[in-house]
């Protein structure tokens, strides 16, 4: 096994809200802009931060998650993308050292560092403060000493005087600062109830882009950024053979349905799958030939009048789960499987009609936090008895009412701390949908079985076109 030698670092905070995401974007902008290859990462489970690193960057961004998955197959994920890179970003989730409990750093991005043999780069929201800039910085670097960190970047710096009592309290630090970034309310991306806006949303413009890489090279010494970096060892992690592909499985992938973690997608395509990517937007109907559908989330509420109206492809895809079709639907790609979906103005959409259930908005958050399913009955991702976690973040709630006997609820669901928790999963012909966004890494057997399922449908019904 060969190892090679990259650069690679973990962007963090002292809490979340400090600068850490728009950083992250700006030193991948500069770096990219030097002819670095950049490997970017997401710690948690968070689907819109890693759109933007892979828009900047040119890579695909992977996340990293220390309850969904264990070191191993953390390792394994990091391993596999950076291979390929000059240098590894890995951009961090809340404060340092936020976990799961305030006794231990589980779950929490010093963890996920000190697996992966990371340094840190802290950024530090200095906008109301000056000496005590170094007070927290130095808390930081002494609280573990087995989580490096090699380096602060003042954010929120509020001119050049300010910076400079920022140098002068740090000046006798152990920690370098690296420098500085200027308040600037042009670098923010807008934001919405589930987050920013999306990559699918085109937000970042090359503009934008080449403003972030300029306040990074501006802001920060890039060249000592670097120089603090130790070579850290990686390689490429043994794999079993990639089947060839026998069957495709339509992905759909708009402004409306675009939350996935791409470890579900390359599952998929290890195990023998050719994704095909459509939209239920603008499409009239899924690909043709395919062989399972997975509807991930997004925001089918914002574009609910015009997939309501879309009414061909609505009923092309209820003609193939009826049809005994594998189909995978998390989320809002749940919600567009259901007969109606009502926003937070009371307008009433009509959705695809699979499950007989009305979804409506709310102005709150309905549900967030990790969730482990274990499946109580067979299912076309997983057999009754399997486990997995993923996580639940949604502002819509299911309207009360019956479920008929033909829809069956197959998941018990709990927390990550093993408390019970209402997250159903219902399934009805071959189609499974929750709210629940799983993580296919964290069971082996749904990319194995997933497929299977597709290739046994392609075995009973042939090559199924879409719109016969």
């Amino acid at each position: 096994m060969n190892n090679k030698q990259i650069k690679g670092l973990v962007v963090a905070a002292p809490a979340s809200s400090s600068g850490k995401t728009t950083f992250t974007l700006g030193l991948l902008a500069a770096l990219r802009k030097r002819g670095l290859r950049v490997a970017p990462f997401k710690v948690g489970p968070d689907f819109i931060d890693p759109g933007h690193h892979t828009r900047i960057a040119g890579h695909m961004s992977r996340n990293l998650d220390g309850w969904m998955l264990g070191e191993d197959q953390n390792r394994r994920i990091f391993y596999r993308s950076a291979v390929d890179a000059d240098i590894a970003v890995v951009e961090g989730v809340m404060g340092l050292f936020d976990g799961y409990d305030g006794k231990t750093d589980a779950g929490s991005t010093a963890q996920m560092a000190k697996w992966l043999g990371l340094p840190v780069v802290l950024v530090v929201d200095a906008g109301s403060m000056a000496r005590s800039f170094a007070a927290i910085v130095r808390g930081f670097y002494v609280f573990d000493p087995a989580c490096r960190i090699c380096g602060v970047v003042a954010n929120n710096v509020a001119g050049i005087r300010h910076l400079q009592y920022l140098k002068e309290a740090m000046a006798g630090e152990a920690v370098p600062l690296l420098g500085g970034i200027f308040r600037n309310s042009d670098i923010e991306i807008p934001s919405r109830h589930l987050g920013l806006y999306t990559a699918d949303d085109h937000v970042l413009k090359d503009g934008m882009i080449d403003t972030l890489a300029q306040m990074v090279e501006n802001g920060i010494d890039l060249d000592v950024l670097i120089s603090v970096l130790p070579d850290i060892a990686v390689h490429r992690p043994e794999e079993p053979v990639v089947r060839a592909a026998d069957v495709k499985i339509g992905v759909a992938r708009d402004n409306a349905f675009c939350f996935y973690y791409e470890e579900n997608l390359y599952s998929l395509r290890e195990n023998g799958c050719e994704i095909v990517f459509f939209s239920p937007l603008h499409d009239a109907q899924p690909p043709g030939g395919i062989h399972g559908i997975y509807l991930g989330g997004g925001y089918p509420e914002l574009f609910a009048e015009v997939l309501a109206g879309n009414t061909s492809m609505k009923e092309n895809i209820r003609r193939l789960c009826e049809s005994g079709m594998p189909v995978y639907a998390e989320c809002g790609g749940f919600m567009y499987l259901c007969d109606h979906l009502v926003t937070t103005g009371g307008q009433k959409h009509e959705m695809a009609g699979v499950f007989p259930f009305e979804t409506r908005m709310q102005s709150k958050l309905v549900s967030l936090g990790y969730r482990e399913i274990t499946f109580a009955g067979d299912t076309p991702v997983a057999p009754a008895g399997a486990k997995a976690r993923g996580h639940e973040y949604h502002y819509s709630n299911l309207a009360e009412g019956s479920t008929p006997p033909q829809v069956k609820q197959v998941y018990e669901t709990t927390d990550k701390d093993s408390k019970d928790r209402k997250c159903p999963g219902w399934l009805v012909y071959k189609t499974l949908g929750s709210y629940a966004h799983l993580h296919f890494r964290s069971c082996p057997e749904i990319g194995v079985r997933f497929v299977n399922q597709c290739r046994q449908y392609k075995k009973e019904k042939g090559n199924i076109n879409a719109a016969q």
